[in-house]
């Protein structure tokens, strides 16, 4: 298991500053929080890789800011607008394979959208494929404002949708959901392929990593038995922690954690 950061952590930090922060820090995986547009290519994408190159980083995932968007245009019923973000993400997988990324998160409609499932499934499959032809996997990601904070919703997908189907578990959005984390990998097993992972508590859902009561030794044992070699990469929000310094903190808390595990088996 690769143990890392998302730049999101910092944000509002432009994207290309937050990935130098983690850098110097030593974090040396990391996911990608695209925040504009003109951080896919020209001066600010050049600097990017500048800094992955310099510090030997390795990109695993790429999270689009276009998240919210994805309601009304990927899963809604004006076909024109479909195609246009189906054209903008392919163009997400151009670059990703350029950053050597290979899991593109999607939040997909929200909860309030009233999409139905048969169309929900329908653009999904459309834009799972788009990636696979790219060698990008688009992956599912529980979120509690979105048609996936729903077990029986994810569940769904993962039956529906077959081997055609990947999924991101992100732990805090499942607290949020008041969905029980291992009952969510319980029900999805070796199609999750990426974990978004903070600590929590009675007295917060969203920790730094070490700082909460989450069973990260249980995480580990139940993703072992998956054969999971992906990465688990720490997301707080800002106000979750006072220091970019704790975010490297995090990062080799967690790796401790790991070490100590596989020394256990």
């Amino acid at each position: 298991m690769n143990i890392g950061a998302s730049t999101a952590c910092l944000y509002p930090l432009e994207t290309e500053k937050a990935l130098y922060e983690l850098a110097v820090r030593g974090v040396k995986n990391v996911e990608i929080f695209i925040n504009s547009v003109d951080e896919l290519d020209g001066a600010v994408f050049s600097d990017m890789r500048k800094t992955l190159g310099s510090f030997g980083m390795s990109v695993k995932s790429v999270h689009p800011f276009s998240s919210p968007m994805e309601t009304l245009f990927l899963f809604g019923n004006y076909p024109r607008r479909t195609e246009y973000l189906l054209d903008i993400y392919k163009h997400y997988f151009e670059v990703m394979n350029l950053l050597g990324a290979k899991i593109f998160v999607l939040h997909g409609a929200i909860l309030s959208s009233n999409v139905p499932d048969e169309r929900y499934m329908e653009r999904y499959l459309r834009l799972y494929r788009e990636g696979v032809a790219q060698g990008i996997t688009v992956a599912q990601e529980n979120i509690c404002y979105c048609k996936s904070s729903s077990l029986s919703f994810l569940k769904n997908m993962s039956e529906q949708l077959g081997d055609e189907v990947r999924f991101v578990i992100d732990l805090k959005q499942a607290r949020r959901s008041n969905l029980d984390i291992f009952q969510i990998i319980d029900a999805l097993g070796d199609k999750t392929v990426h974990l978004h992972v903070s600590d929590g508590s009675k007295g917060g859902d969203c920790l730094p990593i070490g700082t909460g009561d989450f069973d990260f030794e249980r995480l580990f044992r139940v993703m072992d038995g998956l054969n999971y070699d992906g990465a688990l990469i720490v997301e707080l929000y800002r106000e979750n922690y006072s220091s970019y310094d704790d975010l490297a903190t995090c990062v080799k808390t967690l790796e401790k954690l790991l070490n100590i595990h596989y020394h256990k088996v």
